[in-house]
């Protein structure tokens, strides 16, 4: 076969099903990879609709023009390799989209290198998992302006749905925004993740609820107002068992790993002056988690409170449900505001419209709460939080009194909840129009002559006072 319509490089977990995706829309596919084991697996278990190249020469002449080709490796410097080897077999204007996890600086370094050629580059987010790429993920291109119609119909066919059938993909914006959008996107996993797991902590822990009971508790809120992926997936975990009756969730280490976006999420917050507490907590819990030698010890040796709650259990599950929810609102809240902040930053103008209905089908943190998000955006597209739409506004204001309650019975119980509990400070700090940073104001002017401003004069008129 030639000609095909576009080319895959990399055919791991993600590429291979993608590339399957792919062809049962209708569209061929040429295939590479360096290692000739995975090729030739690939090649002997898939032939219609597929070209299996043996060489990146063949590869590269195997492909219609304006060349489509899509890069599924590992992030870093091996997409920098491909590319330099990729980029002299190529002509100007065709099209090298790079599908993995890349930082959004890289993507516009190789956005300005292929455009000194005359190529078009797309740093593209792609969110599923395994399944999410067979049967339809979410995706978030961006890159050169010009590659977007000429990816849009394979991209548009292989995307998720919406349940009003709308493809879970749209272009992002010029440079590496697509990327970013991605980064956050996994920023705000690793914050709904922690939080569930809290929840299952202290209704372990706390209530001594089997794995069945918890499971039916996450069935019953995947029916309602937290309905998702990751609560779907709970649900299952906690309910699975093995033929000779094993409940494999509880014979899991509690050692948890990350590959990295999460820590880049919270590293571009603090480079934007943005509060990102949330996410930084779900990335620290993983890190403590790590700990798995020194908690063990210090298990022996720290006092804490007996781990038992003393509560009406079906009452304190539902306050948990609150808590739950009202924490994952502040998750995207702040999320949503590091994407707009750098938004502005960039000129990327981004629609966060478009990225809260863009993920509400197909990616690892979709769910129902997605389509009050773009709700409140399509309202308001220059909200500077999510928490200032009035009807967000008033569904965490109704969760903030259970969500207290629970986190105060984790607190004196001993079972940590720093996601839960950061998301309920923030909220709190967020909604206190005077703090306390004007005495942390004057510590600064005081050691540092750092100066500070005045509630009684303009802003951005700066005083001293000689303290001593």
């Amino acid at each position: 076969m030639s000609n095909a319509n576009i080319g895959m490089i990399g055919l791991g977990v993600m590429g291979s099903n993608l590339a399957r995706n792919m062809v049962s829309k209708g569209f061929t596919v040429s295939c590479y990879d360096w290692d000739e084991s995975f090729r030739k697996g690939f090649a002997s278990e898939y032939t219609e609709g597929f070209f299996h190249a043996d060489s990146l020469k063949a590869f590269v002449e195997s492909i219609e023009r304006p060349r489509k080709i899509m890069i599924m490796i590992k992030a870093g410097s091996p997409v920098d390799s491909v590319l330099g080897e990729l980029a002299p077999l190529l002509q100007p204007g065709d099209v090298v989209i790079d599908g993995g996890n890349s930082q959004w600086e890289d993507t516009e370094r190789r956005i300005g290198f292929c455009e000194e050629q005359g190529l078009l580059f797309v740093g593209c987010g792609v969110s599923g998992g395994e399944e999410g790429a067979l049967n339809g993920p979410a995706m978030m291109p961006g890159g050169s302006a010009g590659a977007w119609e000429l990816i849009k119909p394979i991209f548009e066919a292989i995307a998720a749905r919406t349940p009003e059938g709308v493809a879970c993909v749209d272009w992002v914006g010029i440079g590496g925004s697509g990327h970013f959008v991605k980064m956050v996107h996994n920023g705000i996993e690793y914050g709904d993740m922690q939080m569930i797991c809290e929840t299952y902590q202290v209704m372990r822990d706390g209530l001594s609820m089997s794995n069945i009971a918890m499971s039916e508790v996450f069935g019953r809120w995947n029916n309602g107002k937290l309905d998702s992926y990751l609560i779907e997936i709970t649900r299952d975990i906690l309910a699975f068992e093995t033929e000779d009756g094993e409940q494999t969730v509880d014979m899991i280490l509690d050692a948890a790993g990350q590959k990295g976006t999460g820590k880049w999420t919270l590293m571009a917050a603090l480079d934007a002056g943005e509060p990102l507490p949330l996410i930084g907590e779900a990335v620290f819990a993983r890190c403590l988690s790590a700990l798995k030698s020194d908690r063990e010890e210090a298990a022996k040796w720290l006092a804490g409170p007996k781990m038992g709650i003393d509560v009406d259990q079906e009452d304190f599950v539902e306050e948990i449900k609150q808590a739950l929810y009202g924490s994952k609102i502040i998750s995207y809240a702040q999320g949503f505001q590091l994407i707009q902040q750098v938004s502005k930053e960039q000129g990327w103008n981004l629609d966060l419209a478009r990225l809260a209905q863009l993920w509400r089908g197909g990616c690892i943190i979709r769910s129902v709460l997605l389509r009050t998000i773009k709700e409140a955006f399509q309202r308001s597209p220059d909200l500077s939080n999510l928490l200032l739409d009035p009807l967000v506004a008033e569904a965490v204001g109704e969760a903030q009194v259970h969500w207290r309650n629970a986190v105060a019975c984790m607190t004196r119980a001993g079972i940590a909840s720093p996601a839960m509990s950061s998301a309920l400070s923030y909220y709190d700090g967020f909604r206190t129009a005077r703090g306390s940073a004007n005495l942390l104001q004057a510590q600064r002017d005081y050691f540092g002559a750092h100066t500070y401003e005045r509630i009684d004069q303009p802003r951005g008129e700066f005083f001293h006072t000689q303290w001593f």
